[in-house]
């Protein structure tokens, strides 16, 4: 027990498990409906299309989550615009801006001497670094998105399913859509000072992933999310700590070697059962 509880008696340690659990809160109410949508590459786009924000906060001294928000928020409008197109395909449309805002934020990055260790916490995340002002940032985004999860359930459950039906009902499916890629840009922005924009896609879309092996609800599938992605947070940060890797890349690696194990176990128990 000394192995497993002792790490946590570390404050920063207790503030990273705590980050982690909030960030699994709010990347279960967003990742819920990437991977029941089937937008899996919006989601990984998203996440690196906040470069250009952050990278000018960088260099100018601002807010990194600012930047991060301005740039990612950014990136939804345009995905929208484009997605409007009726000769444009959506993948094609967040293909191009994840080309272009990738392409402007690495521009932007090799104009900084410093850019190495100045980014390094921005890509791969920082974790063991989270302050408490972080976590009431963190408990802020979990609340919104609990409430734009709410009050969007119904909407997001006909976009999903079938968008004309939204439509005939009087559900805006449009405006339905633009508060989903709202719901998915706040989970990402909220959640790369964990574990980084090239590792957030794990944590956003292993633990959904793994529970729409089981669950067909889409309550159950949050919650089970958020489940997996706490118990991979802290399983993360055991191992992190005893093996000396970095915390954000373990916590992202167990949350995805959970799906496979998931993946796993369905497979032989649908073998069975049939």
């Amino acid at each position: 027990m000394e192995h497993v509880l002792g790490p946590f008696e570390v404050s920063f340690v207790r503030q990273a498990l705590w980050a982690g659990i909030l960030v699994s809160l709010v990347c279960a109410l967003a990742g819920t409906w990437v991977v029941v949508r089937g937008l899996a590459f919006l989601g990984d786009a998203m996440s690196h299309g906040m470069l250009p924000g952050v990278a000018l906060a960088s260099l100018t001294g601002g807010n990194l989550l600012v930047g991060a928000a301005l740039s990612a928020g950014a990136m939804a409008l345009g995905v929208t615009a484009l997605g409007r197109s009726a000769r444009m395909s959506q993948d094609t449309a967040i293909g191009l801006l994840f080309a272009g805002m990738l392409a402007l934020g690495v521009i932007i990055v090799s104009r900084a001497r410093s850019f190495a260790v100045d980014l390094t916490g921005f890509l791969f995340g920082d974790v063991l670094a989270v302050r408490g002002q972080d976590l009431v940032t963190l408990a802020a985004a979990v609340a919104v998105a609990g409430l734009v999860a709410l009050l969007g359930h119904r909407a997001f459950v006909a976009l999903a399913f079938d968008p004309r039906k939204a439509h005939t009902l009087g559900l805006r499916p449009r405006l339905a859509n633009g508060l989903m890629l709202g719901l998915v840009t706040l989970a990402i922005v909220a959640s790369f000072h964990v574990v980084g924009t090239l590792l957030v896609f794990g944590l956003l879309v292993a633990p959904p992933a793994a529970m729409v092996l089981w669950a067909r609800r889409i309550p159950m599938i949050m919650l089970g999310s958020a489940v997996i992605g706490s118990v991979s947070t802290m399983a993360g940060l055991l191992l992190s700590w005893h093996l000396g890797t970095a915390a954000g890349a373990t916590i992202a690696a167990v949350a995805v070697g959970t799906f496979f194990a998931s993946a796993l176990l369905a497979r032989l128990c649908h073998g069975r059962a049939a």
